[in-house]
């Protein structure tokens, strides 16, 4: 058998990967890393987006409590108390809450909505946020529990509360609707 001088054999030319190969796989590699960092990327801002609601949702879901537990102590008939004040956008009432130093205050609180948001202000510096992209908010008082029960538009005693608070809270798309029974009401 006769061997051309300028043709390698066969076995030379099975025994490594040309470049074109090599850059076919490296090529694939790459496009490989690049989907898992892409998927990687969307699943970890899926997750943070999530927390950030998670977040929102107890946050207002303890802001909400928390005037709960307001309404239900509140302070009405003392001179220090300041009565309750309410109309159509908003409302007014001295309660007692437990405060930073670990006994109940007396602390006058105000509930309205104010720069797209429903905040509860006069507990701490900064006001407590019930709700965010707020465009509009009712509120009604509940004259006395019963089957000739009236909601009125607007409470001024220093003396009584009503029955009972209703919040309509206007955001874009909804409408939430929050009820509040008050406690003693002087």
């Amino acid at each position: 058998m006769h061997r051309s001088p300028g043709r390698p054999s066969r076995a030379r030319r099975c025994a490594g990967f040309t470049l074109v190969e090599v850059t076919v796989a490296l090529l694939l590699a790459a496009l490989v890393v690049l989907l898992a960092h892409r998927i990687y990327g969307g699943v970890l801002d899926a997750s943070r987006r999530l927390a950030a609601a998670r977040e929102d949702l107890d946050r207002e879901a303890n802001a909400r409590r928390l005037l709960a537990s307001l309404v239900g102590s509140l302070a009405i008939g003392s001179s220090d108390a300041g009565g309750f004040s309410g109309g159509v956008s908003g409302v007014s009432f001295s309660a007692w809450h437990v405060g930073g130093r670990g006994w109940p205050e007396l602390c006058r609180v105000t509930v309205g909505a104010r720069d797209g948001a429903l905040a509860v202000n006069g507990l701490a510096d900064e006001a407590l946020r019930l709700a965010d992209s707020v465009v509009g908010l009712e509120v009604e008082y509940l004259l006395d529990l019963g089957a000739d029960a009236r909601w009125m538009r607007a409470w001024e005693s220093a003396l009584s509360a009503p029955a009972a608070l209703r919040l309509r809270i206007a955001h874009p798309a909804r409408t939430d609707t929050l009820l509040f029974i008050v406690g003693p009401r002087g």
